[in-house]
């Protein structure tokens, strides 16, 4: 191997891979892009000038029709004078003049040619470009796609789930506790305050209850009277006018 392809190799595997590194392939897409499009227009005036070209020779052509027909109305009229001179000057330059059409129409023919394949090339060239161009914008989606997937998943590696989880936890869990000693307390005062309600209404109850049983015992003479007299208290829904005569009646014996 000589010193050249050895030290070639040597670069290539120096510098390739950080070129590969730096290559952003969104930019060079674009960059190709500029490149094809900035063709076109040289392109275009390539092919005006061949179809110029064309023209030119059409019209030559033309020109020298007519010089044809003319020294051939020319000569016609000498011969017809009798002016043999004239007429063979007249030959001459209509010979010249067919040669030069016959050559110009040859070279207008391959103008022609010339012509239709230019445009034929850029055609071909502009319906290219804009394929490439589709594929390119499509490749150039896919790069920004495959950047943002790769920032996610740079993203991703750097969120780290476990950390935030064993937070999350320890948070819930004070949260939870918090939560559940204010609603102990809450009980708590409730059960208090409920307690002493439960205890006065059974302490009323029980009030109630003796009282009555007392009104009984004194409405049938079961207990002595405080003055010496036992007169019944009217039962509920009773006045000192409709009580049972029994019960009046007991009260008067014992008198």
């Amino acid at each position: 191997m000589g010193l050249w392809s050895r030290f070639t190799r040597n670069m290539r595997a120096l510098f390739g891979g950080a070129i590969d590194r730096i290559e952003d392939p969104e930019l060079i897409l674009q960059q190709t892009i500029r490149d094809m499009r900035d063709k076109v227009p040289g392109l275009n005036n390539s092919v005006a000038q061949v179809m110029a070209t064309e023209k030119i020779y059409s019209r030559d052509k033309a020109r020298y029709e007519t010089q044809v027909v003319e020294f051939d109305a020319k000569i016609r009229a000498a011969v017809k004078m009798g002016r043999d001179d004239v007429a063979t000057t007249f030959i001459g330059q209509l010979q010249m003049a067919q040669q030069n059409l016959q050559r110009t129409t040859h070279l207008q023919e391959n103008a022609a040619v010339a012509s239709q394949q230019a445009l034929k090339a850029r055609d071909n060239y502009v319906l290219q470009m804009k394929r490439r161009t589709d594929e390119a914008m499509q490749l150039i989606n896919q790069s920004k796609q495959a950047k943002l997937q790769e920032q996610l998943a740079q993203t991703m590696q750097s969120f780290q789930i476990g950390d935030d989880s064993s937070t999350f936890d320890e948070m819930r869990e004070k949260i939870d506790r918090r939560a559940a000693t204010a609603e102990a307390k809450l009980q708590l005062g409730t059960s208090s305050v409920d307690s002493q309600m439960q205890e006065i209404e059974q302490e009323a109850m029980q009030m109630q209850l003796q009282d009555k049983l007392l009104e009984y015992k004194q409405q049938m003479g079961l207990l002595p009277s405080a003055s010496g007299a036992t007169q019944a208290l009217p039962a509920e829904g009773e006045t000192s006018t409709n009580r049972s005569p029994s019960i009046i009646n007991e009260g008067s014996s014992n008198n």
